[in-house]
């Protein structure tokens, strides 16, 4: 989106066409342009209005039916918090007793709007301008929320009562419109991560990062939490002084539906899981606790182990259920041999196949093609490494908990 798009979405004209216009992916575009120009709107506004309902559509996974009255850019939608996840980090400045908060890099306001909603003062800052405007549409309803498109490294960050750090990971596009290319040195970040560790002080500080950051460009005096939503790791947050937890220095936290399950450890010291012999049943951890690397946690706590060192499957003999885990019963271990599996699939009559590995450079989709699953039946397989050796683990999963 560039300035004149922003200008156009903002005319009359176009807000009663977005709240008329419903994307549908199946439907055609072509079609409904025409429509659209045949009651003698413009080509520009056509397009500003059905690219923002694109961008609805897909923001309803983060947004729900908020998405129906924001305004988006494909950066900023890309890089924005889902709201569930906004809100723990507002929660936090809530519970540590601030009351006002810097959002340094907000972006197209996600969290911003989260911090308003639970009655904080909020100020919130984007260096790009198009993408500030945007903001500012978005954090319209709210009072107590402001916008204002600078350099926050040229604040004086001793203004505010608490800081909260979203620095850019990506190069930007033409202003905020494309995703850009992803920055993976926090050197590069905009602002650098160094620039924003050096400036915490002593203020209430909470900053979110990828959820791939190195465990080891974590500082000691912060607490690190990675949050997966419904299975998918979204983002690692570290906090700082009073809205980081006393004993707390890792944790996993996973949002599902309106539920919140979290696992912690006092220290950022690693405690790796025991490895033994494949039992009765695998199990798959959630994504939030191999990043944190608290499956060693997991494990004690579900009577587990790991199957091989280097790979994040879990076993055991009991049958659980646990939020954390999906499981699969093992019906078979087989060597992994294209040829004998092939056989083995279709003595059983096998049409659908899933497969799932780890711990090996095959390609899922053209191991399929080479088995030719057909049949009536399913399972799945799971390519992986026992021990030592290349294994084929034929499952069935266990029913979701």
């Amino acid at each position: 989106m560039d300035v004149n798009e922003f200008v156009l979405l903002a005319t009359p004209a176009a807000q009663t066409l977005l709240r008329e216009t419903e994307f549908d992916a199946k439907a055609d575009v072509v079609a409904q342009v025409a429509r659209m120009r045949a009651t003698g709107h413009d080509a520009a506004l056509v397009a500003a209005v059905l690219t923002q309902a694109k961008l609805r559509r897909r923001a309803r996974a983060k947004f729900g039916d908020f998405a129906g009255r924001m305004l988006f850019t494909e950066a900023g939608l890309e890089q924005a918090s889902r709201l569930s996840v906004a809100a723990l980090h507002a929660q936090r400045f809530r519970a540590a007793g601030v009351n006002q908060v810097a959002d340094l890099g907000c972006g197209i306001g996600a969290e911003a709007m989260s911090f308003a909603a639970l009655d904080l003062a909020v100020k919130a800052y984007e260096i790009d301008p198009v993408t500030a405007a945007v903001a500012t549409y978005n954090l319209g309803p709210f009072e107590n929320a402001e916008v204002l498109s600078e350099d926050v490294t040229k604040l004086d960050l001793n203004q505010f009562d608490g800081l909260f750090f979203d620095p850019a990971r990506r190069e930007a596009g033409s202003s905020g419109k494309t995703r850009g290319t992803r920055k993976f040195n926090p050197k590069e970040f905009s602002p650098p991560l160094d620039w924003v560790f050096e400036n915490i002080g002593s203020h209430p500080t909470g900053i979110k990062l990828g959820p791939g950051h190195p465990h080891d460009g974590i500082p000691e005096n912060a607490e690190a939490q990675w949050v997966s939503v419904d299975g998918d790791l979204v983002e690692c947050s570290l906090w700082f002084n009073q809205v980081a937890r006393t004993n707390v220095k890792r944790s996993a936290m996973l949002i599902r539906s309106s539920t919140r399950f979290e696992l912690t450890a006092e220290t950022h010291e690693f405690e790796p899981a025991e490895v033994g012999a494949l039992g009765k049943y695998l199990y798959e951890p959630d994504n939030a606790v191999i990043r944190s690397h608290l499956i060693g946690l997991l494990a004690g706590q579900t009577n587990t182990h790991l199957i091989s060192r280097e790979i994040a499957y879990l076993t055991g003999d009991a049958e659980l259920d646990s939020p954390w885990m999906r499981g699969f019963k093992i019906l078979d271990d087989l060597p992994f041999d294209r040829k004998n599996l092939r056989g083995y699939l279709r003595e059983r009559n096998v049409g659908t196949l899933e497969i799932k590995k780890r711990g090996s450079d095959v390609v899922p989709e053209q191991l399929r093609k080479e088995l030719a699953p057909k049949g009536d039946n399913s399972l799945t397989l799971i390519i992986t490494r026992v021990g030592q050796a290349h294994r084929a683990l034929v499952a069935e999963p266990l029913a979701k908990p």
